[in-house]
């Protein structure tokens, strides 16, 4: 692992985390902590990351490992990443609209409709996050 992991939530009570941590090559990796061997990363795509944040506003998941939970700067730094690499100027507008909510604090069902307009998929963000867990780990 490059950097120190931002935990969004567990997949299930007394299962393992999942969250992001910046790589030295400035991307991303979606972590998979508390798992037997240490924890699992994998390159993340920006759907990954957007889920990411929105089960960070929905709290869909189960709460994160206090030491390692992540913060409302740690994931107003992950939306600002991926705006800043969007390349189509539609979904970057939408990007550009999700940075501010987060940075002016605006309510949660705001800051949620935004990131999710720029997501776009209309898959649950908890879920999304499952199956690329369970992609990583066999969970019980």
């Amino acid at each position: 692992m490059d950097a120190v992991a931002c935990a969004v939530g567990r997949i299930a009570a007394d299962g393992p985390w999942v969250g992001f941590a910046p790589t030295l090559d400035d991307a991303y990796a979606l972590i998979v902590g508390d798992l037997p061997g240490g924890p699992r990363q994998v390159e993340t795509d920006t759907r990954d990351l957007l889920s990411l944040v929105l089960a960070y506003f929905e709290e869909s998941l189960d709460p994160p490992p206090d030491d390692l939970a992540a913060t409302h700067g740690d994931v107003g730094g992950l939306v600002r990443h991926v705006a800043e690499r969007e390349a189509d100027p539609a979904r970057r507008r939408l990007l550009d609209e999700a940075v501010d909510a987060v940075d002016d604090g605006l309510a949660a069902d705001v800051t949620i409709a935004r990131i999710a307009l720029a997501l776009g998929d209309g898959m649950q963000a908890a879920a999304r996050l499952r199956l690329r867990v369970a992609e990583l780990v066999e969970l019980p």
